[in-house]
């Protein structure tokens, strides 16, 4: 019948000749077809009403369907509800409890409506579904919906082509487009300000072999928020239908501006207390100023700064306390430049150990006349006149590429001592006020071993000043003596202490030899010494014996409060050529006579001064022209990683080599025996007999 032909229940073939395929969505509705004539006979039967009521097509065409399908308490309603249909007075839908061909009963989700064909014939056509099979659908459609349009996740579905086919309002948002604006376009064209070769690439891998691609970073400006660069987390998944048919690429993309932001930010925050660690750790290792200030310079290179400079107040390095706020120009001594690599803008800066005067209106200037940071993000021309030393050396920061500048005050028990100076050239980025804070931080950390560094030297200055002035600046030459002597101090400004060497005239022509160490350190120390030393000459002009000398000296030094005080005295008789030496707990002096290797002299050792009751012993020995007698006090021979004996050892052996003048010996112990840094001073005095 034409009915059939008007409304074809099944499709054809494809137009390549092969089979057709599945309806998608009708597919897994299972839409059941059926036609009626206007007596409510079955006409048309497809395969799906044979699987939705149970009864084949032969059983059912020419049949009543309201006899076949529905229950005797519900035929009269639905024969009103056919004969309405069919008098023209539209279509009906409804759930309908239809008996299935088992004897069960099953809702279904029916669609009537009223057909004709060409030669006026009317017919009913009923378009049927499990009712509960529709409602799923139905519901997963209305979710699927209501998410997509809802979510705060931006949403695409993107076809084979790779154009847009529906976008949700989130990524409408994050694009800063409007649908229409999407749709129809690909990536290239709706958003040109993305790197659309890769998001594309991107896509036709995933259309290719179906693995999803997840959380891949994109990085970008959007027309919504044009100033500021966005990173989107951006993740592509294929569609495909349910009979496995590709559909193109669903795609979904997260603004994750801010957590990127702040990992970036947190990843900062730990490199500045990893910094701040670092320092604690590297500043400040010795009492040694300028090597503190290169501490500092080198431990903000190149984590802050491409280049990084300290400078004091000259005023702080002489004696003269700073102050918490200066006013008009400052005079700056440079004490340390460090770069994160060769650059001109090393150059223009100071050079360590030059004093350099600047006006009120330069930067560093006005760092430390009000105790606060200077920041300058962004250098400009007028702000390298005031950064730069000089025209020459403006020329050169702008060459080397300064770009950013920060100098932040010296401050240490609430005075400011200078300046830590920093500089950005190949760091893209501008000093922010983070970096300030931590150039703040650093600087404040150094500072108090900047001053304490400065304070000791200080202390050590006077130290040696004093014990200098107590040392013999010019002894005498004594007659049928040669002399030479050394005295060096300890490196560490509290160490300075009380070793002392000394060459007495007595009479008839006679020389005392002294050389002592008064144990401690310090003006304390030096003092004492030189109340032992003046001690020692007044008892020496009463030509005593030297173990009588010593019992003097010892009964002085109790009331002085040392509890060590080492010393050997010696008198040397050219008429008699004789030597008479007492020992006070000292290392014996070497005697050096030609042909034969150096020897220790055997002496009662003694004990030190200031213990008190107990008595001195002289010895007396020969000594021939061309015999040397080696004093020295124990920070020559002592050290903290070797035995004694060892180090004595090796004092003979260096004297046992080829002869040399007196001064070159003194230079050639000194420098086989000393080490940077040693704790003790040494007191050196050599003298040989004439020929």
């Amino acid at each position: 019948m034409r009915a059939a032909e008007s409304f074809p229940v099944y499709p054809g073939p494809s137009a390549d000749g092969g089979s057709p395929e599945p309806g998608g969505l009708l597919d897994v509705l299972k839409v059941a077809a059926l036609v009626l004539d206007a007596e409510g006979r079955i006409t048309l039967w497809s395969p799906q009403a044979e699987e939705l009521f149970g009864y084949t097509a032969d059983e059912a065409l020419g049949r009543f369907a309201g006899r076949l399908l529905v229950h005797e308490q519900h035929l009269k309603l639905v024969v009103e509800l056919f004969a309405r249909v069919m008098a023209g007075g539209g279509s009906w839908a409804g759930v309908f409890p239809v008996r299935h061909k088992n004897g069960g009963t099953s809702l279904v989700e029916f669609r009537n409506m009223r057909l004709e064909d060409g030669r006026n014939g009317v017919y009913a056509l009923g378009l049927a579904t499990d009712q509960a099979t529709l409602r799923r659908v139905e519901q997963d459609l209305a979710l699927s919906t209501r998410l997509i349009s809802q979510s705060p996740i931006g949403l695409a579905v993107i076809d084979t082509d790779l154009r847009y086919v529906a976008v949700n309002p989130a990524l409408e948002r994050i694009n800063g487009l409007p649908a229409s604006e999407h749709v129809g376009r690909n990536v290239r064209e709706a958003l040109p300000f993305l790197d659309a070769e890769a998001i594309e690439a991107a896509m036709r891998e995933v259309l290719a072999d179906g693995i999803p691609i997840l959380d891949r970073e994109s990085t970008g400006h959007t027309p919504a928020d044009p100033d500021r660069e966005h990173v989107w987390s951006v993740s592509f998944y294929r569609l495909e239908g349910s009979n496995g048919k590709v559909l193109g690429v669903a795609t979904s993309v997260v603004d994750v501006s801010d957590r990127h932001r702040a990992t970036a930010e947190a990843a900062g925050a730990r490199q500045r207390l990893a910094l701040v660690a670092d320092a604690s750790l590297r500043i400040g290792t010795t009492l040694d100023l300028d090597q503190t200030a290169r501490e500092l310079a080198e431990v903000s290179v190149p984590e802050l700064a491409d280049v990084a400079a300290v400078d004091v107040l000259d005023s702080i390095l002489h004696s003269r306390a700073a102050v918490a706020v200066h006013e008009g120009a400052a005079v700056f001594r440079a004490l340390a430049v460090a770069a994160a690599y060769p650059s001109e803008a090393v150059g223009a800066a100071d050079p360590p150990g030059e004093v350099a005067r600047y006006d009120a209106d330069r930067l560093v200037t006005r760092c430390v006349n009000t105790g606060r940071p200077v920041r300058v993000p962004h250098v400009d021309a007028d702000d390298l006149i005031r950064i730069a030393r000089s025209p020459e050396a403006a020329r050169a920061l702008a060459a080397a590429g300064l770009h950013s500048y920060l100098a932040v005050p010296l401050i240490a028990r609430g005075e400011v001592l200078g300046s830590l100076d920093l500089k950005r050239l190949h760091n893209p980025e501008p000093f922010s006020a983070d970096d300030e804070v931590l150039a703040s931080e650093l600087a404040a950390r150094a500072a108090v071993c900047i001053d304490n560094a400065r304070w000791y030297q200080q202390a050590r200055n006077t130290a040696l000043t004093l014990q200098r002035s107590l040392l013999p600046q010019e002894p005498p030459d004594p007659p049928g003596l040669e002399i030479a002597y050394r005295y060096q101090p300890a490196q560490a400004a509290d160490e300075v202490g009380g070793d002392w060497f000394d060459v007495i005239p007595l009479t008839d022509d006679k020389t005392a030899l002294v050389v002592g160490d008064v144990m401690g350190s310090g003006i304390s120390a030096a003092a004492t010494m030189g109340q032992l030393r003046t001690a020692t000459r007044t008892l020496a002009e009463l030509d005593l014996d030297p173990a009588q000398v010593l019992r003097h000296l010892d009964r002085l030094a109790d009331p002085m409060g040392q509890t060590i005080t080492t010393c050997v005295y010696a008198v040397y008789d050219p008429h008699h050529a004789q030597c008479l030496i007492s020992n006070a707990g000292h290392l014996p002096p070497v005697l050096m006579r030609p042909g034969r290797p150096p020897e220790l002299l055997e002496l009662p050792t003694g004990i030190p001064l200031g213990v008190g009751d107990v008595p001195f012993h002289t010895t007396t020995f020969d000594l021939h022209p061309g015999d040397q007698l080696v004093f020295y006090t124990d920070g020559l021979v002592e050290t903290r990683d070797a035995a004694i004996d060892e180090r004595l050892n090796a004092l003979l052996a260096l004297l046992a080599k080829p002869p040399r003048s007196l001064e070159e010996t003194c230079d050639m112990l000194l420098q086989a025996l000393r080490h940077p840094g040693d704790h003790d001073d040494v007191a050196l005095l050599i003298a040989r007999v004439q020929h």
